[in-house]
């Protein structure tokens, strides 16, 4: 899905809370993969000046996250709550658009595992993850619920 398909899901900013804080971009979600992408300004530096490590390490939450509960149904959602999570920071940026892709590896019914990545807009990579993730109530079907 891309952001001219008109069954796009609600922008980060109607989600409200720490997504519409964020300022987060969806670029791409369809079953398996999801995509976002920050342009990065003051507020998601650290004192060094470069990305705060806990603005990747959300990103990747949310990519990965979203990358197992892909809905194809207009106005509505499935989610998802984190159960485990690691990350390896392999590089730095200050500055300009960075994107995050998560996909899913592997998983059940209620369980699935998944990678994240993100780059620098010169392709340069960032940080890796992997998550395991399990589907709230009412997710675990492809129906998801109500936005």
């Amino acid at each position: 899905m891309t952001l001219d398909d008109p069954k796009m899901k609600p922008a980060p900013s109607e989600l409200g809370g720490f997504h519409s804080a964020l300022g987060y971009r969806q670029v791409s979600w369809e079953d398996g993969c999801a995509v976002i992408d920050l342009s990065l300004h003051a507020d998601h530096l650290n004192l060094a000046g470069v990305v705060h490590g806990g603005v990747l390490s959300a990103l990747l939450d949310i990519a990965m996250a979203q990358a197992g509960t892909y809905c194809p149904y207009p106005n509505r959602i499935r989610k998802a709550i984190t159960l485990s999570m690691t990350i390896t920071f392999t590089g730095q940026c200050s500055g300009g658009v960075i994107r995050v892709t998560g996909r899913k590896r592997a998983g059940g019914r209620r369980i699935y595992n998944c990678t994240g990545e993100v780059h620098d807009a010169a392709g340069n990579l960032l940080a890796i993850s992997e998550g395991t993730f399990r589907t709230r109530t009412g997710s675990d079907q492809p129906e998801g619920v109500p936005v």
